[in-house]
């Protein structure tokens, strides 16, 4: 399959795998795909470790990295510190997830300390200094606009400047402000997400931009096979932007009890919640989430990033408890995923996931084409 994106990015075929883990990174690079990493939890020291891996592993093939800078969070143009904005999470909030963790028999006397949030978009420039010093073919912003050192990094380097969006309004400002590469994400995904099904987003975002000019859009949002790809791309999309369907892979580093709850999910087993970062974002359902739903008795959660700070060493000491078998952790236990976990049913190499999407997608393509003669 060759079209202009493949042409334009140096791919066999047009689908970009998101993911934290650089081994999924290079195995869909390898496979004729095109792997992003998330950078946004990294240390600068740490990215440029990861990026030096995923150099020797691909010896040359395309790959992004993904750096999240949000538009929006507490303090933002403040300057301020770790202990100023952790002064901003009021007292009985700690007092909540206490008496959350107490009821399920998790010791509360030893809590992991409160961390500094990747979310606040306090590293976004030294991440992308240290992303430029690698061969990357693409850099990636969700929530929001990109920052203008992003965008001018971009018209500076020749290197495409991608950006998430889950509405047309969004995509307008996107590519105004100067983006090379729209991913409109529907409500299915995993992650922070909007409201609008991808069924409808996809035109939606490809008409809304089409008077300004004309950038390539990728579909994202439940995409998790081919002929699922093959739908957005009969709707006009470049190709697809995948997630969730790499942490079941074996090389995900997805906490080994979460995915065995997403093998057991049905597609009816997720939620968006503000409950893990402060922003609404897709993730399994669980005891965690049901707690941080204010329309069903739950608490509100803090904006963004003081949610992140409180709940993410939780939910990290969580993992390993439910690894060791606690129940009161299992039934905490939840992650980022979209609504096609319900098709994500069993463990296998990244390498097999794109070689299923291509033959899936082929055999949809093969399906539509006999609509026609016939």
């Amino acid at each position: 399959m060759k079209t202009e994106i493949c042409d334009q990015f140096g791919i066999d075929f047009p689908l970009f795998a998101f993911s934290h883990c650089r081994d999924v990174v290079a195995a869909v690079t390898n496979a004729g795909g095109f792997g992003v990493l998330g950078g946004t939890a990294y240390t600068p020291d740490q990215l440029d470790q990861e990026l030096t891996w995923i150099d020797e592993q691909v010896k040359g093939k395309p790959y992004g990295v993904d750096i999240i800078v949000p538009a929006k969070f507490e303090g933002k143009g403040e300057n301020l510190s770790f202990g100023q904005l952790a002064d901003r999470i009021p007292e009985d909030f700690r007092g909540f997830i206490n008496e959350l963790l107490a009821a399920h028999d998790i010791d509360i006397s030893d809590q992991p300390r409160m961390a500094a949030s990747s979310l606040s978009g306090d590293t976004g420039a030294s991440l992308l200094d240290v992303s430029l010093s690698h061969p990357i073919k693409l850099m990636a912003n969700a929530l929001g606009v990109p920052p203008d050192y992003m965008i001018e990094a971009g018209k500076q380097t020749g290197i495409p400047v991608a950006a998430l969006v889950g509405a047309k309004e969004h995509a307008i400002k996107q590519v105004k402000a100067g983006v090379d590469l729209i991913v409109a994400q529907g409500t299915e995904a995993g992650g922070h997400c909007g409201e609008v099904t991808t069924l409808v987003l996809i035109p939606e975002v490809i008409e809304a931009i089409k008077p300004i000019r004309e950038v390539p859009v990728l579909a994202a949002g439940g995409i998790v096979t081919g002929r699922q790809m093959a739908a957005s791309v009969a709707l006009g999309a470049a190709g697809a932007w995948t997630g969730s369907v790499w942490l079941t892979t074996e090389e995900a580093e997805t906490a080994p009890y979460t995915v065995q709850k997403f093998l057991a999910a049905t597609s009816r087993d997720t939620v968006r919640s503000a409950g893990r970062t402060g922003k609404p974002s897709r993730q399994l359902v669980s005891d965690w989430t049901d707690a941080w739903a204010p329309h069903e008795g739950g608490r509100q959660p803090l904006p963004l990033p003081l949610q992140n700070m409180i709940a993410e060493p939780v939910l990290r000491r969580i993992d390993k408890l439910a690894e060791g078998g606690h129940p009161g952790a299992q039934a905490l236990a939840t992650y980022f995923v979209g609504q096609g976990v319900g098709l994500m049913n069993k463990v296998k190499p990244a390498r097999e996931v794109v070689l299923e999407f291509i033959e899936d997608y082929l055999a949809a393509a093969e399906r539509l084409s006999r609509s026609l003669d016939d």
